[in-house]
């Protein structure tokens, strides 16, 4: 595998860390395609951690984002600090709210969010090297703040997050759930996943259009 892509993950769950369906469908579409992958994930505490069963906050509780995104990457894992650009050819960040509370603070703040600073750190490089970027879900309403202003993305056509986005200086573009956006001008791949997808199916669509025009830009 001569190509390799760094995955970095928020948690495991949809409601307090990666969305576990996205993330799956991403490793399962690079394994496919003959990538090489590794995960990384910020070693610190959740923003909190939800019930999946109630969808209520449970008090008392505390969890680690690294530890727990460990459960998706069956323990091939490494803190987030130590991803080193010159090791990978794509980056890319499934979703589920765990980019919103942990990667970011954007599901309190809104257009107001601050992303996490080591987040800032390990994408920079990817950037300035012109490596690409892929987001998905909700992951894509932090590029702003980021990469940048003027970058087109997607989060599929929810008014109050695309008029987070576009106010944040970002350019939001509809899109169908089994479709993808790319802004080919700053190499960044973004498709809506579970931000519209009803079935499991209907995101692998979007996500594996993703996967696949990624590794078409790792050959330009």
């Amino acid at each position: 595998m001569s190509k390799q892509v760094a995955v970095i993950l928020s948690g495991c769950g949809v409601q307090d860390g990666s969305e576990i369906y996205e993330t799956t469908l991403t490793l399962l579409r690079l394994d496919q395609l003959g990538i090489g992958h590794r995960c990384f994930a910020p070693d610190i505490m959740q923003h909190h951690v939800i019930d999946h069963r109630s969808g209520e906050v449970v008090e008392g509780e505390a969890r680690n984002v690294l530890t727990e995104s460990a459960r998706l990457a069956r323990g091939n894992i490494a803190p987030l600090d130590e991803l080193d650009v010159e090791e990978f050819d794509a980056v890319i960040l499934p979703g589920g709210f765990g980019a919103a509370k942990n990667l970011s603070n954007f599901a309190e703040a809104g257009s107001d969010m601050e992303p996490l600073p080591e987040l800032v750190e390990a994408l920079a490089p990817f950037y300035q090297a012109r490596k690409p970027i892929g987001l998905m879900c909700i992951a894509p309403a932090l590029v702003p703040k980021l990469l940048g202003p003027g970058i087109a993305v997607t989060i599929g056509h929810d008014p109050g997050i695309s008029g987070a986005i576009s106010s944040m200086g970002g350019l939001h573009r509809s899109c169908g759930v089994e479709d993808i956006v790319v802004d080919f001008e700053n190499r960044v791949v973004t498709t809506p996943a579970y931000m519209l997808a009803t079935r499991i199916g209907e995101a692998a669509t979007g996500i594996f259009k993703l996967v696949e025009r990624i590794d078409e830009l790792m050959d330009l």
